[in-house]
């Protein structure tokens, strides 16, 4: 398979995988195995691809983003609160993964730990689901500070390769009250600033060693992971409306197994 073919698949996987409480950083993991891509970027490919995915945030919710920042101009409570909860969302994130670099970043290749979170990870969003029954906040700006910082916290989770930051920040916000779509849409949100960190720190850290051909294969996983992403967006609020999360979390449970068969039998 061409390398170009294989940049496209990954960027396609990322766009699908981003916002579905599956993981995208662990299905890229898994993807590149199966594929044989050799990543020359140190890992910075999976990370900035992932801006492509964000970009569709930004694109979708622009009239909601736009109503904020002239908001803020004006400093209009429901402005305010928005921002300070997304910021209060990503600040553990922030913090700890700039002190957990490596660690993170070493995890990148273990895809054996991708496998079997992806595993206990589904099992944790059956849990979860059973368990929130009363969801009491139906808005961003109704989030207290509290719940807020909490899930930002509970986010750090997805750190480790196959957690899911999508999945980690939702389940987060449902344990602490949020209903299923504001909880969709503060992982949406908070996924802005959360991946701009995360690519500009890894282009600080990784960004002197790329070669032409690491920033080409970036390039074009970004823009695929856009295009996918547009569409998966829509698509996934209408499935969580409908049918909750625990489509997805069979998904991750069957995926893992069949993962962990796979990497047993290429051991």
């Amino acid at each position: 398979m061409s390398d170009l073919l294989t940049v496209i698949i990954l960027g396609i996987v990322e766009g699908l995988t981003e916002f579905i409480p599956v993981s995208s950083t662990g299905h890229l993991v898994l993807a590149g195995e199966l594929l044989g891509f050799k990543d020359g970027s140190g890992g910075a490919f999976d990370v900035i691809i992932q801006l492509g995915a964000i970009l569709a945030v930004i694109v979708l919710y622009w009239r909601r983003f736009w109503d904020v920042a002239v908001g803020l101009l004006s400093m209009q409570q429901g402005a305010l609160l928005f921002t300070r909860n997304i910021l209060l969302g990503f600040l553990p994130s922030a913090v700890i993964g700039a002190l957990a670099y490596k660690t993170i970043k070493a995890m990148l290749n273990a895809p054996e730990i991708v496998a079997w979170a992806l595993i206990v990870g589904g099992v944790a969003i059956l849990v979860i689901e059973r368990m929130t029954k009363k969801n009491h906040t139906d808005s961003v700006e109704g989030m207290s500070w509290k719940t807020a910082l909490g899930i930002g916290f509970i986010q750090c989770l997805s750190m480790i390769p196959g957690v899911s930051r999508s999945g980690a920040t939702i389940m987060g916000a449902l344990t602490l009250g949020v209903e299923r779509k504001t909880a969709a849409e503060f992982s949406f949100f908070v996924a802005v600033p959360t991946m701009m960190g995360a690519t500009a720190l890894s282009l600080y850290k990784d960004g002197a060693a790329l070669a032409a051909q690491d920033i080409t294969n970036i390039a074009i996983g970004f823009v695929v992971s856009f295009i996918v992403a547009i569409v998966v967006i829509k698509a996934f609020l209408a499935i969580v409306t409908r049918y909750g999360f625990g489509p997805f979390a069979w998904y991750r449970i069957i995926a893992g197994v069949a993962a962990l068969v796979w990497l047993g039998q290429a051991g």
